[in-house]
């Protein structure tokens, strides 16, 4: 079971994905489709989005958009994704890209600020 929800996630990101990038303008960014949860009974998903651009403003005016076409975006979707329902789209922010460079940037400032430290954890690895 879990492979085939797997493959049917798969199948509704890249099909949501193609149908953004054909069928809506964004010009404060890309919108990306970073992943997509439908549920066992096939009558919700959730399609978690990022936005990759220069203003901050962009992730709360791609979310309108995303849900001001989500029926036609659904209806497309239904068209090249064949399944018993078609799921109701609900898109969520996702923000993991963004915690994942905080991190990374942390993690850089740490090593800069005391290089000691992650040179001993080297020579012990």
């Amino acid at each position: 079971m879990k492979n085939r929800m797997d493959r049917v996630n798969e199948l509704v990101k890249r099909s949501i994905s193609e149908i953004i990038r054909k069928e809506l303008s964004f010009d404060l960014g890309l919108i990306t489709i970073n992943d997509v949860q439908v549920a066992p009974n096939l009558r919700n998903a959730n399609v978690f989005f990022g936005v990759i651009g220069k203003d901050p403003s962009a992730e709360p005016q791609a979310l309108k958009l995303l849900m001001d076409h989500r029926e036609k975006i659904q209806h497309l979707m239904s068209r090249e994704v064949i399944l018993k329902y078609t799921p109701v789209l609900k898109f969520v922010l996702d923000t993991s890209v963004e915690r994942g460079v905080r991190v990374l940037q942390i993690m850089d400032e740490l090593e800069r600020t005391h290089p000691e430290q992650f040179e001993e954890e080297e020579e012990h690895s």
